[in-house]
């Protein structure tokens, strides 16, 4: 969605793409999309999942969600390290790292942003909100 026009580029790709850009107005911040026609909450589209409008305003992120699915992952990397899929506040999901032991991460747990652009892979980092505990009987 790139225009030839320096700053109507500019305005498209920071509109649909550039949502986690250091040139946000606050760089520690998530930021998403919401359509104007039916208010669906989503991230990094170009158009509504839901009526496939192309009018989407951007919106800054409370930063607090839930665990939807969390995963382990082994490779590509020197120590094992947290995937996750944030349902975020406002309702729509990201992927994401959450900090914390891998074995306490669980589905259901609530979490808020702790970093907005992990240096690394780029992605947010989440922490857990509450310390978990599971029953152990």
């Amino acid at each position: 969605m790139y225009h030839h026009s320096g700053n109507v580029a500019r305005q498209a790709a920071g509109a649909a793409t550039g949502l986690l850009d250091a040139e946000a107005p606050d760089a520690e911040a998530v930021y998403f999309q919401r359509c104007t026609w039916c208010s669906t909450a989503m991230y990094h589209r170009v158009l509504c999942p839901v009526c496939r409008g192309s009018d989407l305003r951007t919106e800054r992120s409370a930063g607090t969600g839930t665990v939807r699915h969390a995963s382990v992952v082994h490779r590509n990397t020197p120590a094992a390290r947290n995937v996750s899929l944030i349902e975020m506040t406002e309702g729509f999901v990201l992927r994401g790292r959450v900090t914390g032991p891998l074995i306490g991460i669980h589905s259901g747990d609530r979490v808020r942003l702790s970093t907005a652009k992990d240096p690394v892979r780029g992605e947010p980092v989440f922490q857990l909100v509450d310390e978990p505990y599971r029953a152990w009987t």
